[in-house]
């Protein structure tokens, strides 16, 4: 299997989630990922099958939910992605999200929200 770059996989995690394919989606993901949402001290979920449960509890278990990119910036293996995410209650909201990659997977996720 290619490789993929680093806005490749931030691109394909993308589709997976709008398309809501959880599988493709953990895929992009290493075993030891981390989600931080800012400002936090400590990851608010780390590893593969923690990332996975969140997400299906979540944002997969709301099919209308969906994440439109309006800017993204890619520096080496990290992609910055300011995203509107649509159908959840209370309407749209915004979100830059930062994606670090390593060997191919994205490793870490950084989320800032207003």
């Amino acid at each position: 299997m290619k490789t993929l770059t680093a806005e490749q996989l931030a691109q394909a995690q993308l589709l997976a989630y709008n398309a809501k394919d959880l599988e493709a989606f953990v895929a992009c993901y290493s075993e030891d990922v981390q989600v931080w949402r800012m400002p936090t001290a400590t990851p608010q979920v780390q590893g593969h099958a923690a990332f996975r449960e969140s997400y299906r509890q979540g944002s997969f278990a709301a099919p209308a939910v969906q994440a439109e990119i309006t800017q993204r910036m890619v520096m080496g293996d990290t992609v910055v992605d300011h995203e509107r995410v649509h159908g959840r209650p209370g309407g749209v909201s915004e979100v830059v999200v930062v994606y670090r990659c390593r060997e191919g997977l994205i490793a870490e996720v950084y989320f800032f929200s207003p």
